[in-house]
């Protein structure tokens, strides 16, 4: 019986994943051909298998995006003049 280590890596069948992440089995397929998660085909016939820790890193780079997009548009928002009202100083 083999031991998993804390540092052995742990794989998923994209079904798992696409369940995890709410896609399709295809969307995760393609998440790794485009490199966004990290993927091999293994075993005999050759299945793909997806790193837990690439799901990990994957949904922390989509969080962050969210955080930042939300930055972008609250920024944006605050530049609107009804935000900030009208003056000469603006140039308005």
């Amino acid at each position: 019986m083999l031991h998993s280590s804390p540092t052995a890596a742990r794989f998923l069948a994209p079904a798992q994943v696409a369940e995890l992440l709410s896609i399709g089995i295809d969307e995760v397929v393609e998440l790794v051909y485009e490199g966004r998660l990290r993927g091999s085909q293994l075993g005999a016939p050759a299945r793909w298998r997806i790193e837990e820790s690439s799901l990990s890193e994957y949904l922390a780079e989509q969080s962050e995006e969210a955080r930042r997009m939300a930055l972008w548009r609250q920024a944006n928002a605050a530049s609107f003049p009804e935000v900030w009202g009208t003056s000469r100083r603006h140039g308005i």
